[in-house]
């Protein structure tokens, strides 16, 4: 089972306990960020580009502590930055267990075999390791810019596993995705034996250095739903199958930003973990004084016209299945037949081998041809001016 039993009683009592006082708007996932330092620099993130004082900054323990039990969340998503680079979160994983939080601490896994080695943690059932896999060696370190990513990543997670630790993969989507590169990545994690998987698109952040790689709303759905559809048997995914749902078209879910309330060092961020749009001291305020409306694809805000990120819409979607009959029925029918077959979708997968992705579509747009051959083998190669302009 992807999610534990205790877990997901904690998340369904909490949030029916919060229906029943009639709470429209709750916190379900703290996200807390309590450094934005990184030891990488990924074309698509928008959360590190800031000058040296600020990325010198970090949050203390205290802070940290005195955010979670403000905010109430029963889970907590710890991301950044690369959260292991703070030398106190040793201690911060300790007290969260100890008040029993259901811990994602998100990471690009490059230094978790070195700390695990160190004893920086013990297995828990409220701690999971969240790893940022952009999809197979080729692609994830084309996506995080720099090679030899993956193979240190999966020698953490290997570690990780043999040492009884709860181990997730995070994957962020972009354009030019390859569909069935990625339902090969997923065969790949569940051989190495992470818990669940995790997929989302990419968002459009403004201070990301790429921004040509975003995917819009409507090939967001064509991509997933190739990917999601006839799934195999041994997949496991640690999200809500109303939000996978969701991605591939199925559903139409508004956004809830409050959902996934973010801190860090600047304060509570204003409105969402993906915009910045100002900050205030406490939780209190932020619930109170931020002009939700604004927020969402019904409201038109460009901003929001093409974000279908899991921090503004599985909250929608856990929400949604505690809403009633019809959301527990929805869900539970999303669990048990979960295959998802669709010929439509098949036959435009098998569309996709003969087309360029990731490194090799970059590569085209550059100037180049990609030549396949008889034998399924590709060859690049420099295509003269004429072709190219046409």
């Amino acid at each position: 089972m992807p999610v534990p039993v205790s877990q997901m009683w904690t998340v369904a009592s909490y949030v029916v306990g919060q229906r029943l006082r009639r709470r429209r708007r709750y916190p379900l996932v703290l996200m807390l960020e309590p450094l934005f330092r990184c030891n990488l620099a990924c074309a698509g993130c928008g959360k590190i580009q800031y000058p040296p004082h600020i990325l010198k900054r970090q949050l203390s323990v205290e802070e940290c502590l005195a955010a979670v039990d403000e905010c109430g969340a029963p889970m907590v998503s710890i991301p950044g930055g690369e959260p292991l680079l703070h030398e106190g979160m040793p201690e911060l994983v300790r007290e969260l267990v100890r008040r029993k939080k259901y811990i994602y601490l998100c990471t690009n896994a490059l230094l978790l075999k070195e700390k695990l080695e160190a004893g920086w943690f013990e297995p828990s059932k409220y701690l999971s390791f969240s790893v940022h896999m952009d999809g197979s060696q080729e692609h994830h370190d084309f996506a995080v810019c720099r090679e030899g990513t993956f193979e240190k990543a999966i020698s953490g997670i290997r570690l990780a596993v043999d040492r009884g630790f709860r181990v997730t993969t995070n994957t962020t989507l972009f354009d030019g995705a390859d569909p069935n590169a990625v339902r090969g990545f997923f065969d790949e994690m569940m051989e190495v034996g992470v818990e669940g998987m995790m997929v989302s698109p990419g968002y459009a952040y403004d201070k990301a250095p790429d921004q040509t790689g975003f995917l819009q709303r409507r090939s967001t759905n064509e991509l997933f739903e190739m990917i999601l559809s006839n799934r195999k048997k041994g997949w496991r995914f640690n999200q809500s199958p109303l939000f996978l749902e969701f991605l591939m078209g199925k559903r139409d879910f508004e956004c809830t930003p409050w959902g996934n309330p973010t801190f860090n060092i600047f304060g509570w961020q204003k409105p969402c973990y993906l915009l910045q749009e100002g900050y205030v001291d406490t939780f209190d305020e932020l619930m109170e004084t931020t002009e939700w409306d604004r927020y969402g694809v019904a409201s038109g805000n460009p901003k929001c016209a093409n974000c279908m990120v899991h921090c503004g819409y599985e909250p929608t979607a856990v929400d949604y299945t505690f809403s009633g009959v019809r959301g527990i029925w929805a869900n539970v029918k999303a669990m048990l037949f979960n295959r998802y077959a669709n010929p439509t979708a098949a036959a435009r997968l098998e569309e996709e081998k003969s087309k360029p992705h990731g490194p090799m579509q970059h590569l085209v747009q550059l100037g180049f041809a990609v030549d396949v051959k008889p034998d399924g083998t590709r060859e690049v190669v420099r295509r003269d001016s004429d072709e190219a302009a046409a």
